[in-house]
């Protein structure tokens, strides 16, 4: 129980990293699986192959880049939110073990899909806003803000997964915190 907990914390983490950038968490488990880091779950060991570890890598590189261009960016919102939403759903499913499959795709789908679509529906609007009050001049800091956190927190949920999904959690209770005040006040 007490590994499929951590499990739960670890894709937690990673889900929420996929709503920042897509493809960072998903380099980060073939990294971490290709380096004894991390255990994979069953049906998903192809994520810890060379041709992952190629195929993340390249559109790792390609979503940085795309990030820094200027209508591309906005553009790019519009392709990243669905995509986030696979992307968390596979980051959650493939490092979840110990629990029984069915439940491990529930998971999957509602709290991998649901968070990194949140955070990546956060992060487009953060990018509109911008883009509005900064001719977008300011959307290359918000990208990189972006991939350091993606990293960031793909990263400590490999090496802490309690703590990282903790975060998550909090973060989402404040969120929602935050919203409930806004809609109470007139």
């Amino acid at each position: 129980m007490e590994q499929s907990l951590v499990s739960v914390f670890l894709g937690l983490g990673l889900s929420a990293a996929t709503g920042f950038r897509v493809f960072v968490p998903l380099l980060v488990i073939n990294l971490a699986a290709r380096g004894g880091f991390l255990e994979l779950s069953p049906k998903f060991g192809w994520m810890a192959s060379s041709e992952a570890m190629i195929a993340f890598g390249a559109a790792t590189a390609l979503e940085i880049v795309a990030y820094y261009v200027p209508w591309l960016d906005n553009l790019l919102d519009t392709v990243a939110t669905p995509a986030a939403v696979v992307a968390g759903m596979v980051a959650t499913a493939s490092v979840v073990t110990g629990m029984d499959p069915v439940l491990r795709v529930i998971l999957a789908i509602i709290a991998g899909g649901g968070l990194a679509g949140a955070v990546q529906m956060t992060t487009a609007s953060g990018r509109q806003i911008s883009s509005v009050a900064t001719a977008g001049l300011g959307n290359p800091i918000l990208s990189t803000l972006e991939l350091v956190g993606s990293l960031g927190l793909s990263i400590l949920a490999v090496l802490m997964p309690i703590i990282a999904g903790l975060l998550v959690l909090l973060t989402l209770i404040l969120v929602v915190r935050r919203l409930r005040r806004r809609r109470a006040t007139p």
